[in-house]
């Protein structure tokens, strides 16, 4: 009976346990990232020569965590990065304010190309860097990581 009893609540315990995030059970394919605690997905960017780089990132979606970015992250591995969607197309500028790491960030048009890469970003600069014309997103990979894999402006980037 005690074992009985024991095991109820051990049933109850794990079944009131939070579980993976609604978004990451989605998508197969989506996870939640240990740190931030943000949506992780799949993204490809596309050579206009057809190679293909995969990547996981986290998707910084609403304004909050936009705002805060890769604010005081100390790593990120080399195929990993952020993507901040962005509701409808406009102009944008990042800053570095509290951000550890050197970062590309790369600027994605409206027609899913990159439109231009403010490449290797310095830790903690305040400049803002902008992109050229509208863009309906912006990724964020480690610094110097786009020019080691050839990655330009031009190429496709999906999410």
């Amino acid at each position: 009976m005690k074992h009985n009893l024991i095991l109820t609540v051990l049933l109850a315990i794990a079944a009131c346990s939070p579980g993976a995030s609604d978004a990451a059970q989605s998508s197969p394919s989506a996870s939640v990232h240990a740190e931030s605690g943000l949506r992780v997905i799949p993204l490809t960017v596309t050579s206009t020569s057809g190679k293909k780089h995969s990547f996981r990132v986290e998707v910084a979606a609403s304004p909050f965590e936009q705002a805060k970015g890769l604010m005081y992250r100390r790593s990120m591995g080399p195929d990993e990065g952020m993507i901040f969607p962005l509701d409808a197309p406009r102009a944008a500028s990042f800053w570095m304010r509290n951000t550890v790491i050197p970062l590309d960030i790369i600027y994605v048009g409206v027609d899913g190309r990159i439109s231009n890469i403010a490449a290797n970003a310095v830790p903690y600069d305040e400049s803002p860097l902008r992109s050229v014309g509208l863009v309906k997103g912006v990724l964020e990979l480690n610094g110097g990581r786009a020019a080691a894999l050839g990655i330009a402006a031009g190429d496709k980037v999906d999410w």
